[in-house]
């Protein structure tokens, strides 16, 4: 499988991305997770809202754990037409576990596990570790790819001023 090497890097070392590269302005590829309860989610069920897309290697690691929690806390705060997904490789068992010991009720987690559907549909699937990229996206209500945002060191968090920047142009 040909991937994109140096884009990411776990503590300095660098890991090849696989997928389709989604870029502003591409229509967001649809993909296939699985939510909590085990039911199959299809991105186009969002059709008609703004969605941040959070995609992170595992909720059960520090930074992973802090973008969630400050993402759900963010969500709050951006209104009825905004969805935020945190999606991952993690099963949606332990899923379900980190949502509730983390109080977590504004961000649906979702779960890539199955057939890396979102991983390989926006090229965030990493070679070697069969892991998510840390990366944010933001789409639009037709389905637009309005921001993207790879996280170029995994141990790093993003830049969630220029997402929360993203959603609120996407918004006037």
């Amino acid at each position: 499988m040909k991937g994109r090497e140096a884009v990411v890097t776990m503590k300095g070392s660098s890991l090849t991305l696989v997928g389709t590269k989604v870029e502003v302005g591409d229509s967001a590829p649809d993909f296939e997770v699985v939510a909590n309860d085990l039911s199959p989610v299809k991105f186009g069920s969002f059709r008609g809202k703004i969605c941040i897309i959070s995609s992170v290697p595992s909720l059960d690691t520090p930074v992973c754990d802090t973008m969630t929690r400050r993402f759900n806390q963010e969500a709050g705060n951006l209104g009825d037409d905004v969805v935020v997904l945190t999606i991952s490789m993690d099963l949606p068992f332990a899923q379900t576990r980190w949502c509730g010991a983390a109080d977590v009720k504004n961000v649906q987690t979702l779960s890539d596990h199955r057939d890396a559907s979102f991983g390989n549909a926006f090229g965030v699937l990493i070679k070697e570790l069969r892991l998510l990229a840390r990366a944010v996206f933001v789409v639009d209500k037709e389905g637009i790819v309005r921001y993207v945002q790879i996280v170029s060191e995994l141990t790093n968090e993003p830049d969630y001023e220029a997402v929360l920047q993203a959603v609120k142009d996407v918004k006037e």
